[in-house]
């Protein structure tokens, strides 16, 4: 028997600390900042077509929730204030990225320093990186 992802009872975009709580029905509770989620977007365009195409998103610190629209009665999907919109969070990778997310922030930043990269907008090296293959988040 599967295991079934919680469903949030509660998502509040905070927008002064940049932050989306995300209160499951398991009692988890999760403030994933409007960065992190940017460059963990589930979209093809950071994630690519499949292992090995991922694309570092660097000079995203400053990067807003402009808007959240619901996705059904399973995701939602963020307008970020760089443009990007593709990216549709399932309540089963909101619930994964925030189980993980001291060890996935923790990569993007080793990420972010081998490739000579910034979170800084505009910052020399900010060039879109292909990243090498590894392991993809969760497993």
């Amino acid at each position: 028997m599967a295991i079934r992802t919680p469903t949030p009872i509660n998502i509040t975009l905070h927008s002064a600390s940049r932050v989306l709580e995300v209160e499951f029905a398991d009692a988890q509770v999760f403030r994933l900042p409007f960065e992190f989620l940017r460059v963990y977007s589930p979209s093809a365009e950071v994630r690519g077509h499949g292992p090995g195409q991922e694309t570092l998103q660097a000079g995203k610190r400053d990067v807003v929730i402009t808007e959240l629209h619901p996705i059904g009665h399973y995701a939602v999907q963020p307008i970020f204030s760089d443009g990007h919109s593709s990216g549709i969070f399932s309540w089963e990778y909101l619930h994964e990225i925030g189980t993980h997310q001291a060890r996935l922030w923790s990569e993007y930043l080793a990420q972010l320093e081998t490739a000579g990269a910034s979170r800084e907008a505009n910052a020399p090296g900010n060039a879109a990186v292909a990243l090498p293959a590894g392991p993809a988040c969760g497993n």
